[in-house]
């Protein structure tokens, strides 16, 4: 797109695309999320954006994604990248920083579908938006989290190099949860798939870092 080039911006895996949303690609996200994202009875996100009814789910997911993109300003974004394999919409992978180029660190955060989960797919979008935010942007960490109780995604971060960061206590649906915080250093990462990073110098502005990378 000429006018707004952050929707050209492609990192592309070889089982994955990733990209940030079009209005269909939203219709097919809430598709996922309607058909599940986690074993029921269980959360693994600290806010419960699940845990709302079916008829009202993808209108909130919708609303949600266009809100995050309508927000961006190059000193605090957060692109949600939909995780397209096999033609499909099949979850979103999200990384977001604010003042990037001061404090070069970047956030991420994930669902897949149920139907996608125990693939390897997990670790592959986030090892994309890692080497994007590395090699790209000239981050120099990745900080993330997870319950304790979520062993899969735990494991996806111990793949990719992260380290243990510490521990928060928080509250999710009244219960009390223990979050493993999680960090990775630029030069702890060694990226397990290649990663192809097309549309970035056009719309590097709009991620805080002219002239980094």
């Amino acid at each position: 797109m000429r006018h707004c080039p952050l929707l050209s911006l492609r990192l592309t895996t070889p089982r994955l695309e990733l990209r940030l949303p079009s209005l269909e690609d939203l219709d097919e996200l809430a598709d996922r999320a309607l058909e599940g994202v986690h074993e029921p009875g269980f959360m693994p996100f600290l806010y419960p954006w699940t845990d709302v009814a079916a008829d009202e789910l993808p209108r909130a997911l919708i609303r949600h994604h266009l809100g995050v993109l309508g927000a961006w300003r190059p000193e605090d974004w957060t692109a949600n990248f939909m995780v397209v394999f096999e033609g499909r919409v099949i979850g979103s992978q999200a990384i977001s920083a604010s003042h990037l180029a001061i404090t070069r660190e970047v956030r991420t955060g994930s669902w897949l579908g149920r139907a996608w989960h125990g693939k390897g797919i997990g670790t592959e979008m986030r090892a994309a938006v890692l080497r994007f935010a590395f090699e790209g942007l000239g981050a120099e960490t990745a900080v993330s989290s997870a319950f304790v109780d979520n062993p899969a995604s735990l494991a996806v971060s111990r793949k990719l190099g992260y380290r243990h960061d510490g521990v928060k206590i928080q509250v999710v649906q009244g219960r009390r949860r223990i979050d493993q915080r999680l960090r990775l250093e630029s030069d702890q990462f060694t990226c397990p798939v290649p990663v192809e990073i097309r549309g970035l110098d056009a719309c590097r502005d709009q991620f805080g870092v002219q002239g980094l990378g």
